[in-house]
């Protein structure tokens, strides 16, 4: 692990130096490519060095468990504890470091939400978890858009789609992904009976051009008018956009902007997201021969988290975490639980990189 870390500090190294280079300071695409590549080594190579002090340290002061000053024996068995939970944290760290990077992490994200399983119920409670994701986001300086959304029956919300972008955001929200279903009293139940709704949560990264090709030819636009709140162009003008990816079947709908152009660059960054994820699946299938699709039916059976607001509990099933403050949760406080997620996927792929398990999703 030593040299393939010391092999990275030299890369990091060399990378800095080109930041002072005026040939790829003259050239912003160079300069993009190697302050991004710089970026992505720093906390590596930081913890690296880290690590590497600890090593030093840890040498000096266990050489002084030989000294024939007991001053110096008495400080390094003193010492010694602390330097070794240090050595072991950094090499911890290191090793998470270490693994295979997702390459999406970086992206944004476009997260679709849709009621499934419990009619209003579902759709109440899909408009409270699309609050929840939105107030997190805002939590971490996040810019959220959202792109379409279409009104429930008696309230909430029947599916929507917002984009969050920032920092990493694909690597905080992937394991978001599936289906969340609620335990409680609607407000319209006369008997207080507990009922159980599901909603789906997808969450995409954003493709960019790059990455996704598509032929203008491929796409049949149909142009509406627009329904529910969205200012004076409602109703009055066809500035609503629905676009149909022909060869795929792929259906994407865009009406919150006044502008059809507008709309229609929205609806082209959902359509790309989805042909992205989709040509992303195919690769993981062809890995996996056990297919892992984000989400299922809506059916109540095909759960990854409960929120069970009588018990005042959040459930997530894949990782056997249990926390409790739904209120809090549900305005927003959820980096526990995202956290704990990417704790555990990350810990199943170091066990599968080191040959004593099996991981059950990205690091």
């Amino acid at each position: 692990m030593i040299d393939k870390l010391e092999e990275v500090e030299r890369r990091f190294e060399r990378l800095t130096a080109d930041l002072s280079n005026p040939e790829i300071l003259a050239d912003t695409a160079k300069l993009q490519k190697v302050s991004k590549e710089r970026a992505a080594l720093e906390r590596l190579v930081e913890t690296f060095r880290a690590y590497r002090k600890v090593l030093a340290d840890l040498s000096e002061v266990e050489a002084w468990l030989s000294s024939s000053d007991p001053d110096e024996k008495a400080y390094a068995r003193e010492s010694l504890p602390g330097l070794k939970e240090q050595r072991d944290v950094q090499e911890a760290a290191l090793k998470i470091l270490l693994l295979p990077k997702d390459p999406n992490d970086e992206k944004n994200v476009i997260l679709e939400i849709r009621a499934g399983a419990g009619g209003d119920e579902a759709a109440l409670f899909a408009e409270e978890v699309m609050q929840m994701y939105l107030r997190y986001a805002d939590r971490k300086g996040w810019k959220a858009d959202i792109l379409d959304m279409s009104a429930g029956n008696a309230g909430g919300v029947k599916d929507a789609t917002v984009t969050l972008s920032g920092d990493a955001v694909f690597s905080q929200l992937k394991y978001e992904s599936g289906v969340h279903r609620v335990q409680r009293v609607p407000a319209t139940e006369t008997q207080g009976r507990i009922h159980t709704s599901t909603i789906t949560v997808s969450v995409m990264p954003e493709a960019e051009d790059v990455d996704v090709q598509i032929n203008p030819a491929d796409i049949e636009m149909q142009v509406m008018r627009s329904t529910g709140a969205g200012g004076q162009s409602v109703n009055t003008t066809d500035s609503a956009v629905r676009l149909i990816h022909k060869p795929s079947g792929i259906v994407v709908k865009c009406q919150q902007e006044k502008s059809q152009g507008k709309n229609r660059a929205m609806a082209l960054r959902m359509l790309r997201a989805k042909l992205y994820d989709m040509e992303q699946e195919r690769i993981r299938n062809e890995r996996d021969s056990m297919r892992r699709g984000q989400v299922g039916t809506g059916d109540r059976s095909e759960k990854i988290r409960t929120y069970n607001f009588p018990q005042d509990r959040l459930t997530d099933h894949r990782i056997g975490l249990t926390v409790h403050n739904l209120p809090a949760i549900m305005v927003g406080n959820v980096d526990e639980v995202i956290t704990a997620c990417r704790t555990h996927y990350q810990a199943e792929a170091l066990k599968a990189q080191t040959g004593s398990g099996r991981p059950s999703g990205e690091a």
